[in-house]
């Protein structure tokens, strides 16, 4: 028989509470879906259900109400509306202190989530005490490797990163993050925040090489564990984006933060204060690339939101005020600025202290202001103050402080107190340096952006140690080396590096070793195509991901970094010089000097804004220049220049446009007859152009004034070119020197030449080697095959130059590589590293000409089924894959001298980078569309030049095939430099054998 309180108990559980139970437990299951896919406004309502019947069911202070608080609290704390979450906070704290007691695991949960409201809130003070009781009941209670634990200190590191703190932040993250990989496995979503968290810390340390590859781990655990619609995964995106502009990588940030933007908008609603961090980050994308009236309404949005759902001096808000002010100050709008920065400064003193680093933000934006507007007394002691603040958080070395000690250069020299500039602008050039120097070894393509990015800090370096030279004529001489130092500093390109990747590679010898270096160049190259890869998929919206293609990107990009981490290993033990072979560091003058041979000199340019500067070295002396045309000035003179050796359009000699000899004559004034008092003797200049220079072969510039106007193109051939004075040899940075001449000289290529031309095309004829075609890509990327062989032109005088330059070289016919054997298969599978000499003789194709071409490539003889091996277009990608030993390349084609097509890229960023890194230690490259009789002319004249003489170099034997051109009775017209000029030497120009 069962007892009455059995019976009590039955009824009691089958009753309205049993209903009430299952009703809680719906509507709590819910709430968890929901706020899973983050979608917190939808959640509200089942959260608060939730609570009301645990309330109108159990005790007020029973354990299970403070758990169903807490869950609408944070909901509260997701959308913004943190005075309504902190009451709820608040009695849970009671009641589980009540109920579990002080030194429970929950209760200190309750501290930890309090501690982190009152950061959201930007109420710092008092904090550090919760977090640390928190902790301490945690470790008591469930020992120091809980996953508990690892919760508080992730909370309680976003403090120390809020106050600046990071060796200490840094200490708890990696403690949380070791518990949580250890307990609950590496895709964990806590394990995810974890990584975003120190991500984090170390970019506000400008550690980015670091940073980056836990961003995008974090990143793709939550799109795999979230989906791609997740207010996290947008978190993810927008973290990354903030990397990626730091880093200058503006064309990658954007889509990324378009997304992040379109995520949360559409799960949170356009008021969020997420979506408010959204808007901003787009604001600074804006900004970044001085697009002021773009960044206006972002920024003004966000800081409506930020208003509306934030305390009036929370520290956010005073982040927007002072981007606010930053943007009116580079329009001009100094009335404006000036209230919207001192009311950031005192929010940011009051809620962090003056010592904090965002106080640092406002100090430089309110000394900027004071700059503007000339008071000079008013701005110096706030950047003064900001750097100290810097300094005192971030360290000597960080990116930050670069940006005061610019600041304090430039206020010192508005004053003309240029010995105190100098010392600022050194400080700053010398972060940059270090961070350049370090760069040689990472993965990531960030560093070379960074380094164009901060470009500006080097140019100013320069022109002030000139200035302090002038004024100071025993330190002359100091100064000149120091300004060619940071002057190479500023000129960052993509071809520099990989000349400087080759250099490494042959300093390694011809063995093993250099089999290991080449290895991982290539591996590096492959993990950052994929790395990008990867990067843009995240940027697109979900109805065009491929997950599958992803996937196995992400499993690739694991397998590289495993095999690097291989060959560095190896390579650290057996050749420890390599990393700092492969770093793209300066040239000292004297080592640049002793590089030279008798007869040669260098020049090296850098564009400024208002001047351009022109070291001249010789074996024995040097001197540097101020030449007085700024960058934009330099830039509209080649274009006038380059008006006159544009092929386009030409039907016939009629057409051919005059040269303005006047106007070649007057550039030749601005930039180069400065250098002529120290070139007596000279013969071979190695020529290191910047700007707008390197699209100009300098061989066009005229040395004299010439009578009247040119009235037959015979005319031309009295002209005192530049080129008749100079043989000339383009050099992608200063270094490329060394790189050419200490390391890639020692193996020779044991045959005279290879020859590659006359693809079997069926288009109409043709006189250049160039076309324009709507398109000639499938959807797959690859090149539509029957496009290639029925719309491109035949090209058989490239069979008689290839020709010519095998008998020249004594090469056989079985070198040849002509019409069904020019193909892309024979090239990738032929053994191209016996060949001193290569010569392509076919159409070059720019990147952007052609619908779905995104970079340059050479036309072979296409096959009958396009493929990703063989498509009939060798892409500067795929010239990259070769393996080369060559002293010359020929590139026999139009605008092989072309960039590669990505956003603001440098001339010879293209065709001749590629075959650069492949292994050629020069090429012959040409800086617009060629006509083929006169291409064959030049190129078989030059390797004629070079062999009839082993002395002359591959920049003279281009010389004396140019005056030759001139000089051709039968065609008068091909004295106009259009016809005589597109040709330029990149690389070694100096003497080499041929046979």
């Amino acid at each position: 028989m069962r007892s009455v309180a059995a019976l009590f108990l039955i009824l009691l559980l089958s009753g309205p509470g049993a209903a009430l139970s299952d009703e809680a437990s719906e509507a709590n299951q819910q709430y968890q879906t929901l706020y899973k896919q983050g979608r917190y406004a939808d959640a509200v309502p089942f959260a608060e259900k939730t609570l009301k019947l645990k309330e109108n069911n159990l005790e007020e202070d029973h354990p299970k109400v403070a758990a169903s608080l807490i869950n609408l609290a944070n909901l509260y704390m997701k959308l913004g509306r943190y005075s309504e979450a902190e009451p709820l906070l608040k009695r849970s704290l009671v009641i589980r202190e009540k109920a579990l007691g002080a030194d429970h695991p929950k209760f200190a949960g309750s501290l930890n989530k309090i501690a982190e409201l009152y950061l959201l809130q930007g109420r710092y003070d008092g904090v550090e005490p919760l977090f640390k009781r928190a902790l301490a009941i945690r470790e008591n209670a469930l020992g120091a490797n809980h996953t508990g634990v690892a919760a508080i200190l992730k909370t309680f590191a976003q403090l120390y990163l809020l106050q600046g703190r990071y060796p200490d932040a840094e200490t708890l993250l990696k403690r949380g993050l070791a518990i949580e990989e250890k307990a609950l496995g590496a895709d964990n979503l806590a394990v995810a925040t974890s990584l975003k968290t120190l991500s984090e810390l170390y970019m506000k340390q400008g550690r980015y090489s670091d940073a980056e590859p836990l961003f995008k781990r974090s990143l793709a655990i939550r799109e795999k564990a979230l989906g791609p619609n997740h207010p996290g995964v947008a978190q993810g995106l927008n973290n990354l984006a903030k990397l990626y502009l730091r880093q200058g990588r503006y064309d990658v940030a954007g889509p990324l933060l378009k997304r992040a933007l379109t995520i949360r908008e559409k799960v949170l609603g356009e008021d969020h204060r997420a979506v408010a961090g959204n808007l901003k980050a787009l604001a600074e994308l804006y900004l970044k690339q001085g697009l002021f009236a773009d960044a206006e309404p972002f920024i003004k949005r966000g800081l409506a939101i930020e208003e509306k759902t934030l305390e009036a001096d929370h520290p956010a808000i005073a982040g927007s005020l002072n981007k606010l002010a930053g943007l009116y100050l580079g329009q001009d709008r100094y009335e404006a600025a000036g209230p919207l920065v001192k009311r950031a400064l005192a929010i940011w003193e009051k809620a962090l202290g003056k010592d904090h680093r965002a106080v640092a933000l406002s100090l430089k934006t309110l000394a900027v202001l004071y700059l503007k507007q000339g008071r000079y007394a008013d701005a110096e002691p706030l950047f003064k103050r900001a750097l100290a603040i810097e300094k005192k958080a971030l360290g000597p070395d960080h990116p930050a402080l670069a940006v005061s000690l610019i600041r304090l250069a430039g206020l010192n020299r508005k004053q003309r107190r240029n010995v105190a500039a100098l010392d600022y602008i050194r400080g700053a050039s010398a972060i940059y340096r270090s961070r350049v120097g370090s760069a040689g070894g990472q993965h990531s393509s960030g560093g070379l952006s960074e380094r164009k990015k901060v470009r500006g800090i080097f140019v100013h370096h320069v022109q002030i140690a000139w200035l302090v030279a002038r004024g100071k004529p025993s330190r002359r001489a100091a100064l000149r080396d120091e300004g060619f130092e940071a002057g190479q500093l500023a000129r960052a390109t993509g071809a520099a590096a990989a000349v400087t990747g080759m250099g490494a590679r042959f300093a390694a010898g011809d063995g093993a070793l250099s089999h290991v270096v080449r290895a991982r160049q290539d591996a590096v190259k492959q993990w950052r195509r994929t790395d990008n890869k990867l990067t843009d998929a995240a940027g697109l919206p979900p109805e065009k991901r491929d997950e599958d293609a992803e996937r196995r990107l992400s499993a690739q990009l694991m397998k590289l970094d495993n095999k690097l981490k291989a060959l560095d290993g190896r390579l650290n033990a057996e050749f420890p010089e390599y990393a700092e072979l492969a770093s793209p560091k300066p040239l000292a003058l004297a080592e640049a000097q002793g590089l030279l041979g008798p007869g040669e000199a260098l020049l090296a340019y850098l564009a400024g804004d208002k001047f351009t500067y022109l070291w001249v070295a010789r074996k024995n002396r040097a001197r540097i220049f101020r030449l007085d045309i700024g960058g934009e000035a330099l830039g509209e003179a080649v274009i006038n220049l380059r008006s006159g050796l544009d092929p386009n359009g030409i039907i016939g000699i009629s057409d051919i446009p005059a040269f303005d000899t006047a106007r070649a004559f007057e550039l030749y004034g601005r930039i180069f007859a400065a250098a002529e008092p120290l070139l007596d003797g000279v013969r071979h200049l190695f020529v290191v152009p910047d700007g707008a220079l390197q699209s100009l072969p300098l061989g066009v510039l005229v040395t004299g004034k010439t009578e009247g106007e040119i009235a037959d193109f015979s005319a031309y051939r009295q002209v005192p070119w530049l080129a008749r004075k100079y043989a000339m040899t383009t050099l992608p940075s200063v270094s490329s020197l060394r790189a050419l001449r200490r390391f890639a000289g020692s193996a020779r290529a044991k045959k005279p030449f290879a020859g590659f031309g006359d693809p079997l095309l069926q288009g109409h004829p043709g006189k250049n080697r160039a076309v324009e075609l709507a398109s000639l890509f499938t959807s797959r990327g690859i090149a539509d095959v029957y496009a290639v062989r029925t719309q491109l032109p035949p090209l058989p005088d490239t069979a008689d130059e290839l020709e010519a330059m095998a008998r020249i070289l004594d090469a056989g016919k079985a070198d040849l590589f002509l019409r069904e054997r020019a193909t892309e298969s024979r090239i990738k599978a032929e053994n191209l590293n016996k060949y001193r000499v290569l010569a392509f003789a076919t159409h070059g194709l720019v990147a952007g000409d052609l619908e779905g071409l995104a970079e340059p490539a050479l036309v072979l003889t296409p096959p009958r089924v396009g493929t990703e091996q063989d498509d009939g277009l060798l892409t500067a990608s795929e010239v990259a894959t070769l393996k080369l030993n060559a002293d010359l390349v020929v590139l026999s084609a139009c605008n092989t001298a072309s960039a590669d097509g990505s956003p603001n890229a440098e001339a010879l960023s293209g065709l001749a980078k590629a075959f650069f890194y492949a292994g050629s230690r020069s090429l012959l490259v040409s800086h617009w569309q060629v006509g083929s009789d006169a291409a064959v002319k030049l190129t078989t004249a030059m390797l004629n030049e070079a062999a009839n003489d082993n002395t002359v170099g591959r920049a003279e034997a281009l010389r004396r095939s140019m005056l030759a051109l001139m000089e051709n009775s039968a065609k008068p017209y091909y004295a106009h430099p259009m016809f005589w000029a597109p040709f330029v030497v990149v690389g070694e120009g100096g003497a080499f054998a041929v046979n």
